[in-house]
């Protein structure tokens, strides 16, 4: 266990650094009055046993985990609206305090149980007490209606074991293409939704 407290971390630190980071891009918007793409952030270092599991099941060694497993560290941005995504990615490619190693774009191209999200890993450096240490942490860029799904699936191949029932699996389809649908309706009245925040905004600073 203590081997795996030092192992672990940098992935701790970078989660925590990223956060402060990438919040402050919304701080910014939001001093400035002007829509933030990011509604809001969280960040989680992957449960031990978890580590292992997923090891096992890539057939990746633990003295191979370090070079080999991109999401032992994970930092998720969700956006109210589905073209925000696409304007987030452009702020991170920008981004000179980490290197961008691989794209997966599940948005456009949704894996088969109906799962949507835009994952970008990047190489990201630590200081520790022994130097520079670059590891890396998969990013996640979704809309709050991605993640309500995504988080429900999670939720049952936990309960399942990876092995959820059929019926519910069409349920989760289903349910998928309903979320997709609302992003879309969303994005339709964004203007208007947008107006009647910054009008809430306005009178809540000024009570």
């Amino acid at each position: 266990m203590q081997d795996w407290k030092l192992f672990l971390a940098p992935y701790s630190q970078a989660v925590e650094e990223l956060k402060i980071k990438l919040k402050g891009i919304r701080e910014q918007y939001k001093i400035q009055s002007i829509h933030s793409p990011i509604e809001y952030i969280t960040g989680r270092v992957k449960p031990i046993h978890s580590i292992i599991e997923k090891a096992k099941r890539k057939n990746i060694s633990l003295d191979d985990i370090e070079e080999n497993l991109y999401d032992i560290a994970g930092v998720r941005m969700v956006c109210q609206f589905k073209d925000d995504i696409d304007y987030v990615i452009h702020l991170l490619r920008k981004r000179k305090d980490f290197e961008i190693v691989e794209e997966r774009d599940y948005i456009h191209h949704k894996k088969d149980s109906g799962y949507r999200s835009y994952h970008i890993v990047i190489r990201y450096p630590v200081e520790t007490i022994n130097g520079t240490k670059h590891i890396f942490v998969e990013i996640q860029i979704r809309t709050l209606a991605m993640n309500f799904w995504a988080t429900i699936e999670h939720s049952l191949n936990y309960k399942y074991h990876g092995q959820i029932p059929k019926d519910i699996q069409n349920r989760l389809l289903r349910a998928s293409e309903a979320a997709s649908q609302l992003d879309e309706e969303m994005s339709i009245i964004r203007e208007e939704v947008q107006e009647a925040q910054r009008i809430f905004l306005h009178k809540e600073e000024n009570e």
